[in-house]
């Protein structure tokens, strides 16, 4: 069997991107460039935990965009307001983690295919950094990916998706990412 393709944005991260960011961020060494380390999807399921419609359309959502089978997550503390204890049988929400190629061909999708389909889209904030650089980003649902059907969105959810850039800072990361093609916000800083 062949040699399996590699996706395009790792290749184009490795051939261009690098030696770009190397130029704009002024580093000496390779390995201090930021790089796409992971990418983590998740879905918290609030209020409708115990909905299992529901909850199972989360986790099949989850399992279409990624490919890979989401982990549940159970409670870390007690919250007696939302009705929550600690390790409660019913999972509060799902998280999916890519690497590699599967990280690369997710956000490729995800700035090629799913964002220009966000209604009333004027590009994604620049402000969701934090210190290590780090990006996360939020859709109110699931719709603008191809790969949910008519059945699958009638149930709407919304997703939280993060990414974990290394050697990052906040204007290493925005470089990174603007190099990937992120549609960011004009004007914001």
């Amino acid at each position: 069997m062949a040699d399996k393709m590699t996706p395009r944005l790792k290749k184009l991260y490795n051939e261009k991107i690098v030696k770009q960011l190397e130029q704009e961020l002024g580093v000496k060494n390779v390995n201090q460039v930021p790089k796409l380390e992971k990418v983590v999807i998740s879905s918290g399921v609030g209020k409708k935990r115990e909905d299992k419609r529901f909850t199972e359309t989360v986790e099949l959502t989850l399992r279409k965009i990624t490919g890979q089978e989401p982990t549940s997550r159970l409670a870390k503390k007690s919250i007696a307001t939302f009705k929550i204890r600690k390790g409660m049988g019913a999972p509060v929400g799902y998280l999916t983690t890519l690497r590699n190629d599967k990280m690369y061909e997710f956000v490729d999708r995800l700035i090629n295919v799913a964002l220009p389909h966000v209604h009333d889209f004027h590009g994604v904030s620049r402000k969701a950094f934090d210190k290590q650089g780090n990006y996360s980003l939020g859709l109110k649902e699931q719709t603008v990916f191809p790969e949910i059907t008519f059945e699958d969105a009638a149930v709407l959810h919304g997703l939280e998706i993060t990414f974990i850039i290394k050697n990052g800072s906040k204007e290493g990361s925005t470089k990174l990412l603007e190099a990937f093609g992120m549609p960011f916000e004009k004007g914001g800083k």
